[in-house]
Formats: structure tokens, sequence, C-alpha cells
């Protein structure tokens, strides 16, 4: 079957962006290939990742430069899932994620929206079966 291979984050220099996301949020640099005009195919994801990455792409126009932070019209537009929220959110927030809020649960899961270092909203996310496979040691 087919399945989301990378999704486009809008930055606004590519050594900001690696250094938030591989030093910051813990995601590894996967491709840093150098192209014509000074582009770059910069991709990352988190450890661990079998199939979604996200590329890193530099704004080129003014258009482009105008959707920096707000790709999504304000709205979350990724999630990032972890299998052991506590940790993560810990360390996360000790290397300078800001959080828009503390940490809540819902019926899908253990939640809380952190920004990127444009604004871009994101969940750091939990969801419930990894909870009770967390809880259990067990999968689900």
């Amino acid at each position: 079957m087919a399945y989301l291979g990378l999704v486009t984050v809008v930055v606004r220099d590519y050594d900001e962006a690696i250094a938030f996301y591989v030093d910051v949020l813990g995601f590894d640099l996967l491709e840093d290939t150098r192209l014509d005009d000074g582009k770059r195919w910069v991709v990352v994801a988190p450890p661990g990742a079998r199939e979604t990455a996200v590329l890193l792409a530099r704004a080129v126009t003014g258009d482009q430069e105008g959707r920096i932070g707000d790709q999504t019209g304000g709205r979350v537009g990724w999630f990032l899932n972890t299998e052991a929220f506590e940790r993560d959110y810990e360390r996360m927030r000790k290397a300078g994620v800001v959080f828009e809020e503390a940490p809540r649960r819902e019926p899908y899961g253990t939640v809380a929206v952190f920004r990127d270092l444009y604004g871009n909203r994101w969940d750091l996310i939990q969801l419930v079966r990894h909870r009770e496979a967390d809880a259990t040691g067990a999968a689900v």
C-alpha cells in the first residue's frame, strides 16, 4: 500500500531549521543535499520513523515567506507521536520547546500543543493505544 513519504515545512533558513529540528526536537537529519540556485533537499525525521519524514523547504518567494509559521491557518498541522509522553515532554521543554499548554488527557490520548521555531503548531501526543502499551509493557 502507498504511504505518506514526506510533508513540507516552509522555513526561513536551512541551518536554523536543522538546528531546531535536530538539536531541540531530537530528529535525525536524513539528508542534506545541495541543489542548484542555493537550494537544498533537507529531510529530517523523528528517530526510528519508518515512513513519513519532514522536508525543510526554504521559502524563495514572497508568498512562501508569508506562509512561514502559519502554514495551517493557526491550526495544529503536525502530530508528533510518542510512546513515552512524560519523558519526551520534559526533554523537549528542557531543550527550549515552547508549549502553549500543560499536558492534558483526552479520550484519544495525552497531548500538549507546542510551536516550532517559526510558530507552526504541533501536537506532542501519546495515543491511548500507546499509553496502554507503555503501562503494560505489551503492544495493544
